[in-house]
């Protein structure tokens, strides 16, 4: 090795050495889950109380429900999206554990049409147009006065999706959350081979960080920026996760908060835990832990030929009493 190629290869290596070791001191450290989802929330109350929204209601026309978002004039008398009654503001709470801290989140969301069709659970696919904003601080400086505005800025629009998206580890946890609220529609196939889609379900969620990217640039949207999504649901598929020929809507046994399912921090009774072995039912190909999988227990072995009972005909088992269906008893088996 001739000695300009050894002081070009041991300038190689100490920039590389250098590199390293910058990108090692200037690790950047999460914020705190519960701080940044404080700061969230009063920025998305000021953008909902200083922004009014124009909303198209045109059905059967391809920009039927859409919105746009419009910051308030000075002196302005547009009633704002916070004051607005036309569709009033609901909210979901969630418990969410982060950083092995419970952060309690509540969410804003409009509903501007319910939908004529069904309701997604939240481990469901869905085909569905959407509009997404992050909201930002600009501050602005004239003579001697300091202003602060909270605006918004489109990052990203789908009005014709093509593609089912799973609202389990999909998509982001915000949308998971909020598009069981609201149901499908219908839908025709024209001359020209569109399709146009009619009675669905629309509105607008406002997401906190912790709910959407967080700490995570995507793209163009900047860290640590809450999210304003105008969605529409065309379409869904049920999902069956486990592969056990249930639907996994269907595997939710909980009363209180149906189309939901989660995973729940160990020792916590999850109600959609059948056995107990903190494996959720839409997960566990053995719901009830006996050694026979799901799939084969809720057939008809008598049967010429043999079929799977939908889910509501699924047999009790009548030998415990207990009246589970017989997937879900230990007791029982097919």
């Amino acid at each position: 090795m001739n000695i300009l190629s050894k002081f070009l290869f041991l300038t190689l290596v100490v920039a590389i050495l250098f590199s390293c070791d910058k990108n090692d001191n200037d690790t950047v450290e999460l914020r705190d889950y519960q701080e940044q989802y404080i700061t969230d929330l009063a920025n998305i109350e000021e953008f909902m109380k200083t922004h009014y929204m124009t909303v198209v209601n045109n059905p059967g026309q391809a920009n039927d429900m859409d919105v746009v978002f419009t910051k308030i004039p000075t002196g302005g008398n547009q009633v704002s999206v916070w004051n607005q009654t036309d569709y009033p503001i609901q909210t979901r709470e969630i418990t969410v554990t982060q950083n092995e801290v419970d952060v309690n989140y509540k969410i804003y969301y409009l509903k501007l049409r319910e939908g004529s069709g069904v309701k997604p659970c939240n481990v469901d696919n869905i085909l569905a147009g959407y509009r997404g904003e992050y909201i930002y601080k600009e501050t602005t400086t004239e003579g001697t006065t300091t202003t602060t505005k909270v605006l918004g800025k489109q990052f990203e629009e789908n009005k014709s999706p093509q593609t089912y998206l799973s609202l389990y580890g999909g998509v982001i946890r915000g949308w998971s959350e909020i598009f069981p609220q609201f149901k499908t529609g219908t839908y025709s196939e024209n001359l020209d081979g569109t399709i146009s889609y009619n009675d669905f379900g629309a509105g607008v969620m406002f997401l906190p960080s912790g709910l959407a990217y967080f700490g995570s640039a995507r793209s163009s949207i900047p860290a640590y920026s809450p999210l304003v999504f105008t969605i529409k649901l065309f379409e869904l598929q049920r999902a069956d996760q486990d592969g056990d020929d249930i639907p996994s809507y269907q595997e939710n046994v909980s009363t209180s908060d149906q189309g939901y399912m989660y995973f729940l921090p160990k020792g916590e009774v999850n109600p959609n835990d059948s056995d107990g072995d903190e494996i959720p039912d839409f997960l566990d190909s053995d719901d009830d832990n006996d050694g026979f999988l799901t799939r084969f227990e809720i057939k008809n072995l008598t049967a010429n030929p043999v079929f799977t009972y939908p889910f509501d005909e699924i047999p009790t088992c009548g030998t415990s009493g207990n009246g589970k269906k017989r997937h879900l008893d230990e007791t029982c088996h097919n």
